[in-house]
């Protein structure tokens, strides 16, 4: 008896080497006509590389039977672009995408809707151009509107309908004709919290049944918890595909990485542009706070409280200003090796670095650091002086360091206040917001700063999941 021999499966949906590139607004060639386009050969060939705009870059990619695959990146990475030509609703400039099956797509709000007419001509339409009999969506209809949870409103005019019900209705036709391949963009961003579950859980529902799934989304936790393999897209291209956990956290680190550069960008950029003025021209000069005032929160680093600060007015300016007779030359931010950082994860650790440059000796004197956020509310604030170290002497060059062992601020975008200044707040050096930095965090938490604690359970309460790694937020 001869052995059989095992023949893999072919891709439910192979691309290969797939280009599209789009015209940019070109007046040099908006009369370039169809013919004029035959004639000379190919649009694209007539224009200048800055002229076009490259969406997909020779993208090949095959998705097996049964597969989630999901597709990551940031905006303008190509991610839509690709499921759209998959989808059919658009073509390829060049390279080819084959789909063996029934294909069904939500990938844009609303697409495929009329607005004039009902919801329940609409769904009958949608079915039939899905591939559906008018028998088969009349068999489905009430299943398509209950889900969708439309029953009192499928017979108004779809454009009196929310972006919330645009967007269940389409998933509702999307996931009630049956394909062999569903395509999902970032559309189940617009709903609410208990359809995205039912969303989820009918995709989920989908994956068990053995349909290949295509899912593009910037919820990072779906992809890992739904997809099977992961796809991460970058300028056009795939920068890398794979293991969910594995590519999802590479792109993670990309994004922090490209956020560093933001930030320490930002921060030349601030302070070149931020020229020292006198102590006079600092904002609130003249009033007591200026001086000192043991009230406020920029009493902590040896100045005025910020202008709103605490008080539901917009976050306060960057600027600086002082006497000069302290400089702070350079500021770092340093993780638990030395190496300068702008993105933390909330709980790391962290040190505050001040390179201080004196032009003559001074005996009076405190270095101050304040912590806020966008909205210009004071997380922390202290200074050397408030902490008990008396001034001595400051000659020259000297370095300052603030080391925080837990950095527990909740994930977002912080704004530093440092100063030198004297003892009863009058700045030598004072820089307002000239530092940013961020924190990173897989917990939603909420308000300033996460606390550490743990939760504790007796009697008759039960949880689904438990950890028992003890740490901060830990259960037992």
């Amino acid at each position: 008896m001869a052995a059989t021999s095992h023949v893999p499966l072919a891709p439910v949906v192979r691309v290969v080497n797939v280009d599209k590139r789009y015209r940019k607004v070109a007046h040099a060639h908006r009369f370039l006509t169809l013919k004029s386009a035959i004639v000379g050969g190919d649009l694209f060939k007539a224009l200048a590389p800055s002229e076009v705009f490259t969406a997909l870059d020779g993208v090949s990619l095959d998705i097996s039977h049964g597969e989630t695959l999901g597709v990551i990146g940031s905006n303008g990475a190509g991610k839509s672009t690709l499921l759209k030509i998959i989808a059919g609703t658009a073509k390829p400039t060049a390279g080819t995408v084959t789909v063996d099956g029934t294909i069904s797509a939500l990938i844009e709000l609303g697409a495929g809707f009329h607005p004039e007419i009902s919801g329940r001509e609409n769904v009958f339409i949608n079915g039939i151009m899905l591939g559906l009999s008018r028998r088969q969506v009349a068999e489905r209809f009430d299943d398509i509107v209950s889900f969708a949870e439309l029953q009192d409103f499928i017979d108004a005019p779809v454009k009196t309908y929310s972006s919330g019900m645009y967007m269940r209705l389409g998933f509702s036709v999307a996931v009630h004709i049956e394909p062999d391949v569903l395509l999902i963009d970032e559309v189940l961003a617009v709903g609410d919290e208990a359809f995205v579950h039912k969303c989820l859980d009918k995709i989920a529902e989908f994956k068990r049944r053995g349909k290949t799934i295509l899912l593009v989304s910037h919820s990072l936790e779906s992809v890992r918890r739904l997809c099977d393999r992961v796809v991460w897209m970058k300028d056009g291209s795939i920068e890398q595909a794979g293991d969910p956990p594995k590519i999802i956290d590479a792109y993670l680190q990309w994004v922090a990485r490209k956020e560093e550069g933001e930030l320490a960008a930002g921060y030349e950029r601030r302070s070149a542009a931020a020229e020292i003025g006198t102590a006079a021209d600092a904002p609130g000069a003249g009033d007591k706070s200026a001086t000192g005032s043991l009230d406020g929160a920029g009493t902590a680093v040896g100045a005025q409280e910020p202008t709103g600060a605490g008080s539901g007015e917009a976050p306060y300016e960057a600027g600086r200003w002082g006497s000069q007779q302290v400089l702070i030359d350079q500021v770092r931010l340093l993780d638990a090796q030395g190496a300068q950082h702008y993105v933390f994860a909330c709980g790391d650790p962290m040190t505050i670095e001040l390179t201080l440059r004196a032009k003559e000796e001074v005996d009076d004197f405190a270095v101050g650091i304040g912590v806020f956020n966008t909205d210009g509310v004071c997380c922390y604030g202290t200074n050397t002086d408030i902490e008990r170290l008396g001034a001595g002497k400051l000659l020259g060059t000297a370095i300052v360091r603030m080391e925080i062992p837990e950095l527990n601020l909740i994930e977002g975008t912080y704004y530093l206040d440092l100063a030198v200044h004297r003892i009863d707040g009058y700045p030598y050096d004072y820089q307002r917001g000239l530092t940013q930095f961020r924190t990173t965090s897989t917990i939603a938490d909420i308000g300033v700063a996460r606390l550490p604690h743990r939760w504790s359970f007796e009697g008759g309460i039960e949880w689904k999941k438990t950890t028992e790694t003890g740490g901060d937020g830990s259960a037992t």
